[in-house]
């Protein structure tokens, strides 16, 4: 079996609809969403983010 990592940059505020076209449009299966979740800090204090999500595609 052979995979595809796809590193997909993300706003998570106005990304849905180009996540959603992107997810449709793989031509194998997909295995899983891996989320990168960064650390940021605030003044109301520390909380987090996603910054870009791997995707992981099984090949056909």
């Amino acid at each position: 079996m052979k995979y595809k990592v796809h590193r997909f940059p993300l706003k998570m505020s106005k990304d849905q609809d180009r996540l959603e076209e992107f997810l449709n449009n793989l031509r194998g299966e997909m295995v899983a969403i891996i989320p990168n979740v960064a650390p940021t800090f605030q003044l109301m204090g520390a909380t987090a983010k996603v910054d870009f999500l791997l995707i992981v595609e099984k090949l056909v």
